[in-house]
């Protein structure tokens, strides 16, 4: 058993700090928990911040000014030692929504004064009881989507309010058995070596089969969608994605842990990948771009059976010269 409780208790205390702060003392209160020197990473529009009170003057006091009597709802909570180099990283993941009532215009998309849920996943790195590195990732074009916003032309599969595990036993706020975690980050490594070569004789479904439950579920991004089985998988993403880039490029990861059924990864850029053939209804570019990518999984025996994915669409299709967000809020006045 590897203890990690005065992590993730620090996490829990973090977020409840900053749910019952009040506007003025958001500042202090990422300043107790963040070190001067954090490197927060996010997604488009955000750039990086440094330190906590960046972060709180940049991302929390105005998304907490937009949206009033947030509420954090976790699916997934666990805690890992980062599986890629140092061994002695520890990081705190948290998926879920932060759910408000949306009263004041936030990044330019207009207040619809109604709930609304902000999709997210969070890796935290600590260190003498610091958070250390972040990296905060979000689904923007599904809260757009509930404003009556519609930021994408094409979609596979289900843009739909994603549920968490189909067992709602994400929530790991009591460490878990070692060796449950080592079968998790086992089943991911496999999945990530079987699905490392485009080209080999297997069919996509074939190849799937290797790592995936048949009635496995992929929850994708807004733009993309959910997909559920892997035929449906299949025909909805992965065969589009793979027919639609060229010169893959893999650049690593920058944490990896598993605890539990649970385990996920995120990089930073994740790939790099030239669209030689259209995606997501927009025609080729024949340009190279970045992907920021979050993928969390949970395992059920030997195979994995769900998993959540995060992409930085805004900011990839920025890449080859189409500002999503500027031009769906100037479509819609």
């Amino acid at each position: 058993m590897v203890n990690l409780q005065n992590e993730k208790q620090i996490i829990l205390r973090y977020y409840d700090a900053l749910a019952s702060a009040k506007l003025e003392e958001i500042p202090e209160v990422c300043a107790s928990y963040v070190s001067d020197t954090c490197l927060w990473q996010s997604y488009y529009p955000f750039e990086d911040q440094i330190g906590g009170k960046e972060l709180a003057y940049n991302f929390w006091v105005p998304f907490m000014k937009s949206f009033k009597r947030v509420q954090r709802r976790q699916d997934i909570f666990f805690a890992g030692k980062n599986e890629l180099g140092n061994e002695e990283s520890v990081w705190v993941v948290s998926m879920g929504h932060l759910m408000g009532l949306f009263d004041i215009d936030w990044l330019s998309i207009r207040a619809n004064r109604k709930m609304t849920f902000l999709k997210y996943v969070e890796f935290n790195e600590l260190k003498n009881n610091k958070i250390i590195q972040t990296a905060f990732y979000f689904d923007l074009p599904h809260l757009m989507t509930q404003v009556g916003l519609n930021p994408f032309p094409h979609s596979l599969g289900a843009n739909i309010l994603q549920p968490g595990p189909a067992m709602h036993d994400g929530l790991y706020f009591e460490d878990q058995d070692f060796n449950t975690g080592q079968k998790t980050s086992k089943a991911i490594s496999h999945m990530i070596d079987a699905l490392g070569n485009w080209d080999n004789q297997l069919s996509l479904e074939e190849e799937l089969s290797l790592s995936w439950h048949d009635n496995m579920i992929w929850w994708g991004p807004t733009g993309i969608g959910a997909s559920y089985t892997i035929e449906r998988y299949a025909k909805q993403h992965a065969g589009p994605f793979r027919s639609a880039f060229t010169n893959r490029k893999f650049n690593g990861h920058i944490c990896r842990v598993s605890e539990g059924n649970f385990g996920g990864f995120f990089g930073r850029p994740n790939l790099t990948l030239t669209l030689t053939n259209s995606f997501m209804g927009y025609p080729p570019t024949n340009l190279a771009a970045d992907l920021n990518v979050v993928d969390l999984y949970r395992r059920d025996g030997k195979k994995l059976a769900e998993n959540w994915i995060f992409i930085d669409l805004l900011g990839f299709w920025l890449q080859h010269g189409i500002d999503i967000l500027s031009d769906t809020l100037n479509r819609n006045g």
